[in-house]
């Protein structure tokens, strides 16, 4: 696959050892006298290791390379003990790279390591190396007043939205009412925000076209058991493919050991709501 990843000039390479410390994948070593990417699938390509080379060796380059592994870097990663992998996690979470972060925490629980930072608010740390359209933010929503235009306010509360997108330890996830909505469901149904998004926290995506689900499985689950929600409510359209977004958000409450309300609200091609279910 095409993906950045980091390239060495060995030419300018004094082999200092500078890059070594920085890059918390374990991707690079000094072999020979020169520093040296070990292996494709430890490079997250994020550049860490840029500004701390003094000879201005390392770029970052766009080629074929294998796809990053996290789990094999969580194994060479908690071989260094609670301060690397401390230091790999917040590393990830300043990148903004929270589906790692959510895979790295699923390694160490499977593996009956201690997570060095779980009582840590992911949302809090500063994240401006990550890309700009990812940056949390929190709304205040303002109470509606009389409009001569007949136009309404928005009533979303954060940012982002998008389920890849969103950390689980945002702030605005702690003890909210969850709308976990298809994609299409925004501009079918005219009356979304009033409706549906009023005093709700937000998560979208399509059940059919996002890849690496599995990841929103994970992500629904430790919002349950971490960020306390209080109820969920899935909005999908009348299409046989919508099911898998309720379906998802069932087996996570299942799997969270928490029983909270879920609610279902089918919207028909046409924009009319055509089901609401209580199931649970």
């Amino acid at each position: 696959m095409l993906r950045k990843i980091v390239n060495i000039n060995e030419d300018l390479c004094d082999g200092c050892g500078d890059c070594v410390p920085s890059c918390q994948e374990g991707a690079l070593q000094i072999i020979d006298g020169k520093a040296r990417l070990i292996s494709d699938l430890f490079c997250d390509g994020l550049g860490a290791c840029i500004g701390h080379c003094p000879r201005g060796a390392i770029t970052i380059e766009v080629r074929e390379a294998e796809p990053y592994n996290e789990s094999k870097v969580m194994e060479t990663i908690v071989k260094g003990g609670p301060n690397v992998i401390k230091a790999h996690l917040e590393h990830l979470i300043e990148h903004n790279e929270m589906d790692y972060f959510q895979e790295a925490i699923n390694y160490l629980s499977a593996n009956g390591i201690e997570n060095p930072i779980k009582n840590k608010n992911a949302s809090k740390v500063p994240q401006s190396c990550g890309c700009p359209g990812a940056k949390e933010m929190s709304f205040e929503i303002q109470e509606e007043s009389g409009n001569e235009s007949g136009s309404r306010q928005s009533q979303l509360r954060q940012w982002p939205v998008q389920l890849h997108l969103v950390s689980p330890f945002a702030n605005y996830f702690q003890n909210s009412d969850l709308l976990l909505a298809a994609d299409c469901c925004a501009y079918a149904y005219g009356d979304f925000h009033k409706d549906f998004m009023k005093s709700k926290s937000l998560a979208i995506a399509c059940p059919k076209l996002d890849r690496n689900q599995d990841i929103y499985f994970e992500k629904l689950v430790s919002m349950i058991q971490n960020s306390n929600l209080r109820s969920i409510t899935v909005l999908v359209m009348q299409v046989p493919c919508c099911t898998g977004l309720f379906q998802l958000a069932a087996e996570a409450i299942k799997e969270s050991g928490r029983d909270i309300p879920l609610k279902v609200v089918v919207i028909g091609l046409n924009g009319a709501i055509i089901k609401e279910q209580m199931m649970n």
